[in-house]
């Protein structure tokens, strides 16, 4: 892997485990027939990249991010996967605003 895809995936890595707690209260409330817990884990991991990449990264337009979580599901998920993580990310995609502030600063938010 050339040194920019690492760096790419540390900062993926780095940034997950950072908001993970906050990204699974959103997973939580946009799929809250799916609690994080019981959730595959390949489901859970795949949302929380793309949480992080449209919300806090921003680098990654958000239809790109949704697609590529959409083919990861594809790729490594079960067969309701890819349109279980579209919701989801769709649901949240729509409240990007709102979403970002209370991620990014959660002490703000009333």
């Amino acid at each position: 892997m050339e040194s920019a895809g690492i760096e790419f995936a540390y900062k993926l890595l780095n940034g997950v485990l950072k908001y993970k707690n906050g990204m699974d209260i959103l997973i939580t409330r946009y799929a809250p027939e799916w609690p994080v817990e019981q959730m595959a884990v390949i489901d859970r991991n795949i949302l929380r990249i793309a949480i992080f990449e449209f919300l806090v990264d921003k680098e990654t337009p958000v239809k790109v991010a949704i697609n590529e979580a959409v083919e990861l599901a594809k790729l490594y998920g079960s067969d309701s996967a890819p349109r279980f993580i579209n919701g989801v990310l769709g649901s949240l995609a729509d409240q990007i605003p709102q979403l970002r502030r209370e991620l990014l600063y959660p002490s703000e938010v009333v």
